[in-house]
């Protein structure tokens, strides 16, 4: 189980790097890009992007090809070739928002062109010398943009990598030390930024080429700038570059990135303390030892705080690592515990956002698996919406909060608690999705099972005397799953709790019919009733037999009996040692003490024979044909060893069909162990049977019938008596 989690938390690390992360990219980098709009000519270029669907292709890559000849033509530090570069390639960006457009623009060789402007053109001037001052860092500004874009589909990183983008964009970078604090310096380098996060992102060669080109330490530098844009865009870059590289991990932290990654946690805009922990969380997955030095550096308490952060995404990211946290680690564990993770933890479990329910699921999850969260979590009101958390249709959230309530029940303190609200039920009628969390929930069960005893069976049974209706019923039903059948006789008999079950049984809430009849079922497998009747057909009773030689037969024979007008010989001997109705026929004032010919007028000739065989060898094959009319001559002559054998055979044969009927005729001929077989059928069945006309009726008729039968086998003594 503790391996299913580790892989949920691998999962849900890896919807971090998703499609969907990448889409709130492209409206990010979209909506800050509005801000740096200029109009040029007198236009404002943001319309190319919106009249572009009305015209047709041709018109589209005839546009497009335009603007890819312009930047390809004028890579110069003039004036006027640096305002037509911006202009074209605002065009291209454009465009691009529409990936609809993304790969016309790249089958039109845009790629080359705009790579080729991510430098600064030579400058003006003699024998090179003179500063750019046009435009200065917004064609490169605009180029990495475009090219952020473009690479928002996979398809087109490779080829703007092999076009030589990525040591431009890391040149971008290291701007930051020309002009700390200019705007159009900020804004480069953190479009350097972005467009670097784009080409990486899923991509496992291009984190690597990044490295090489030593892209991480100016990204790790940008942390510190003053323009939250420009911490956020590199924060960004950070954890697609490390996420699933050990490589790139261990530069982030040997650059000294986590003292100012744990400052942005503690920011007051989301943006940046998201990307910060978004960091932390990629860094830690599957590294242990930069675990611990993210735990030494301080990183515990600001990402708790995170838990009550407004931002979702936040909460999110923060539940994740620290059920990352305390993955292995039970001091961990204990402190997150201790500096009030809890509470909003379980708040989130009751969040609308699925995501957030998912990961704090984790979490508490992880947490649950020590013995001194256990109790807290349970306090602090875990149980109930981990439970409900079991209905959902999500198998990563439903293991997540079964692995949690698995941890619970690990303490003595919260069975009762766990049985109070339900929770046993919950467990039983889930529907779980995948074999692990039906394993997780077996396993937690069996923990239950092992506690049902001393203070806790205490607790449940003064709560099941005590508490509210509907808690004494849970606590019943619970118990007849739960409890030793050393315990049955004091639970359901001596405190009522047999009682509670009927109840059930006999309402007209179909789920509380349902959990009564599984109850039932449950308690009289382990009051050893294991066949459809109390035991196997009994062994011949300890006597002398005659033998099969002496059925019907003239010799020695003393009576007769006429049987569908045919004689039958006996001999007396053999059937006063029957039965107490052959004696009384015999021995007392009957007519049929001194005949010699004896009718029986309601037997057939068959049935008598089986009889009379079973007298005198003590035993006899009973088939299901013949096996009522025997039941019935083995009630008419106090046959009771011949009966068990009818009524085992009869038994074999109920179904939903005939229930009922079995039922009457078990009444009809005190059949004992056939009616105990209706009733255990009755109780195992209720699904197929409680869709029957007549199932209302039944119930009623067999009421006082299973209350007797459960008196009695739970009265009997049990294996602690026993033993004594």
């Amino acid at each position: 189980m503790e391996n299913q989690s580790q892989n949920s938390g691998r999962r849900l690390r890896e919807q971090s790097a998703s499609p969907s992360s990448r889409r709130s990219l492209k409206r990010k980098l979209e909506e800050e890009y509005g801000e740096d709009r200029v109009s040029v000519g007198g236009e404002d270029r943001a319309s190319v992007g919106g009249e572009s669907p009305a015209a047709s292709q041709q018109d589209l890559i005839r546009d497009i090809k335009a603007q890819v000849e312009i930047l390809d033509a004028v890579f110069s530090a003039a004036e006027e070739d640096r305002a037509s570069a911006k202009h074209a390639i605002h065009v291209l960006s454009e465009l691009a928002k529409n990936e609809d457009m993304v790969n016309l623009i790249v089958d039109c060789a845009a790629v080359p062109v705009l790579v080729k402007h991510l430098q600064a053109p030579p400058p003006l001037g003699r024998d090179g010398e003179g500063g750019l001052s046009s435009y200065e860092h917004e064609v490169e500004k605009g180029s990495a943009f475009t090219l952020g874009l473009l690479a928002i589909k996979p398809e087109h990183q490779q080829l703007i990598v092999d076009a030589g983008a990525l040591p431009h964009l890391v040149d971008l970078l290291k701007r930051h030390n020309d002009s700390p604090n200019s705007r159009v310096v900020s804004g480069v380098i953190r479009r350097a930024a972005d467009a670097i996060t784009n080409l990486a992102h899923e991509n496992s060669s291009i984190k690597i080429r990044v490295r090489i080109e030593g892209g991480i330490p100016p990204l790790v530098e940008m942390l510190e700038f003053s323009d939250s844009k420009v911490q956020r865009a590199a924060a960004g870059a950070l954890r697609t570059l490390a996420f699933k590289n050990d490589e790139n991990k261990n530069q982030i932290v040997e650059c000294n990135a986590l003292p100012t990654l744990i400052l942005m946690l503690r920011s007051e805009d989301t943006a940046i303390h998201y990307e910060a922990v978004g960091v932390i969380g990629n860094l830690v997955h599957s590294s242990p030892n930069i675990k611990k030095e993210v735990l030494v550096a301080g990183a515990l308490q600001p990402v708790i705080g995170l838990l009550r952060s407004c931002c979702s995404e936040s909460q999110r990211e923060a539940a994740l690592l620290l059920g990352q946290f305390a993955a292995t680690d039970s001091d961990c564990k204990v402190h997150i515990v201790q500096r009030g993770a809890v509470p909003p933890l379980i708040e989130m479990l009751q969040s609308p956002d699925a995501q957030l329910r998912e990961m704090s699921a984790f979490a508490l999850g992880r947490l649950a698996q020590d013995p001194h969260n256990q109790a807290g979590i349970a306090h602090s009101g875990g149980i109930m919406p981990l439970l409900k958390l079991l209905e959902s249709k999500n198998g990563s959230l439903q293991h997540n909060a079964a692995f949690a309530l698995y941890g619970l029940a690990d303490n003595e303190d919260n069975v009762a608690d766990l049985i109070r609200v339900g929770g046993v039920q919950k467990l039983q009628d889930g529907e779980f999705i995948v074999q692990p969390t039906r394993d997780c929930v077996a396993k937690t069960l069996k923990r239950l099972e092992e506690k049902i005893h001393g203070r806790v069976l205490s607790h449940l049974t003064y709560l099941m005397r005590a508490g509210e209706r509907n808690v004494q019923r849970r606590v019943a039903l619970a118990l007849a799953h739960l409890c030793s059948s050393d315990d049955q006789r004091t639970i359901f008999i001596d405190n009522n709790g047999l009682a509670l079950l009927l109840e059930l049984l006999e309402s007209t809430n179909s789920k509380h019919q349902r959990d009564s009849s599984m109850a039932l079922c449950r308690l009289a497998n382990k009051a050893n009733s294991l066949s459809p009747v109390d035991a196997a057909p009994p062994s011949p009773i300890p006597q002398v037999y005659l033998g099969e030689q002496y059925v019907n037969n003239p010799t020695l024979s003393d009576v007769t009996f006429l049987v569908e007008g045919r004689r039958f010989y006996a001999h007396r001997i053999c059937l006063l040692a029957s039965s107490d109705a052959f004696r009384a026929m015999f021995d007392g004032g009957y007519r049929e003490r001194d005949a010699k010919d004896i009718e029986i007028p309601n037997i057939r000739w068959d049935v008598f024979e089986l009889m009379m065989r079973y007298i005198y060898t003590g035993s006899v094959d009973v088939n299901l044909e013949i096996a009522q009319e025997l039941l019935r001559a083995a009630d008419q002559y106090l046959l009771e060893g011949l009966k068990r054998l009818c009524e085992y055979a009869i038994a074999q044969d109920i179904s939903v069909e005939n229930v009922s009927l079995m039922f009457e005729l078990s009444d009809a001929f005190n059949a004992l162990s056939l009616r105990h077989a209706c009733i255990l059928y009755i109780l195992d069945n209720y699904d197929k049977l409680s869709v029957m006309p007549w199932y209302s009726q039944l119930i009623p008729r067999i009421l006082p019938e299973t209350r007797s039968y459960f008196v009695r086998v739970m009265t009997r003594p049990n294996h602690a008596e026993l033993r004594r």
